[in-house]
C-alpha cells in the first residue's frame, strides 16, 4: 500500500483498517461536567452529518482541524448533549493554504462565524499560545464527542474528556505536531478538538495510529507553529474595518 494511503487513514475523521485502528470514544475518559468547557464547539455538516470538534478562540472565530472541512459546515456553541442542539451558526472555512488531504501536516483551520457568538457562562473563548510561550506543560487534557465503539458508528452524545501526557517529539510525526501515547486519548469524531495544557489550547486533534508495540499514538497540530498565519487571518475587528475603508478610499482616490 502507498505511504499516502497510510497517512490519509490516520486522520481521525475517517475510518481505518485494524492496522490503524481508532479506540473507543475519548478512550479512558470521563463525562465532562455539563458546560464546564464553554469553549468547546460541536461542528457538523448539515448535509453529510459528519461531525468534528472545535474551540472558540474569539467571538467570531472557531479553530479546528483542516481535514474537518466540508461543504455545509455548521457550528453549535454551548453544547453539552448533542441530542439537544441550539441553533447552528453558518461559517466561512479558512483552512491553512498548505494543507493537503494526502498529508498530515498543516492540519489547522479557522471558521469565521457569520453571526458572532454572544459570550456568557456557557459560551466563552480559550486562549491559544503566545509567541513567547515556548515551554508547554506536559499534563494536558483532550475532549470531544467522539465514537464510543470503533466498529459501530456510536458517537458520544455528551462531552467527554481525558487526561493525557505529552511525550518527547523525536518520534511524534511531522515537525508541527505534539503527541501523546497510551490507552487514553482521542478517537474518531474527536478531530479538531483542543489539546489543553495549563489552560491554553496548545494543539488540535489531528490523527492517530496504533504502533507496532500496540501503544496508541495520538498527534495534535502544534498551534504555536502557526501563530503568524492565525494573526494574519484573525485581525481585530477595528483593524479589519479600518483596512476595508482604506481600500475604498484608495479606489476613490
Amino acid at each position: 500500500m502507498s505511504i499516502l494511503w497510510h497517512i490519509t487513514c490516520l486522520l481521525l475523521l475517517r475510518s481505518c483498517t485494524p492496522g490503524f485502528s481508532m479506540h473507543d470514544g475519548i478512550v479512558g475518559g470521563k463525562v465532562s461536567v455539563p458546560h464546564s468547557r464553554p469553549y468547546m464547539v460541536y461542528i457538523r455538516d448539515k448535509i453529510s452529518k459528519v461531525a468534528c470538534g472545535g474551540f472558540l478562540v474569539r467571538e467570531d472565530y472557531v479553530m479546528t482541524a483542516a481535514h474537518c472541512k466540508q461543504s455545509h459546515l455548521m457550528v453549535y456553541l454551548g453544547v453539552n448533549d448533542t441530542n439537544f442542539l441550539p441553533d447552528g451558526i453558518e461559517v466561512d472555512p479558512v483552512p491553512h493554504p498548505k494543507f493537503n488531504m494526502k498529508r498530515t501536516d498543516h492540519d489547522i483551520m479557522l471558521l469565521k462565524l457569520k453571526t458572532p457568538a454572544t459570550l456568557n457562562k456557557i459560551v466563552s473563548t480559550i486562549a491559544f499560545p503566545k509567541p513567547e510561550n515556548e515551554q508547554i506543560q506536559k499534563d494536558c487534557m483532550v475532549m470531544g464527542w467522539g465514537w464510543k465503539k470503533y466498529h459501530d458508528e456510536s458517537p458520544s452524545n455528551v462531552l467527554k474528556e481525558a487526561n493525557v501526557t505529552l511525550i518527547d517529539s523525536e518520534n511524534c510525526g511531522t515537525a508541527d505536531t505534539l503527541c501523546t501515547e497510551g490507552s487514553t486519548g482521542p478517537a474518531r469524531g474527536d478531530s479538531g478538538g483542543p489539546l489543553v495544557c495549563g489552560g491554553v489550547a496548545e494543539g488540535i486533534v489531528s490523527f492517530s495510529k496504533t504502533k507496532s508495540n500496540a501503544d496508541h499514538l495520538s498527534a495534535y497540530t502544534h498551534i504555536s507553529h502557526y501563530l503568524s498565519w492565525i494573526h494574519d487571518e484573525i485581525k481585530p475587528p477595528t483593524q479589519q474595518q479600518s483596512e476595508t475603508w482604506k481600500g475604498k478610499l484608495d479606489k476613490l482616490i
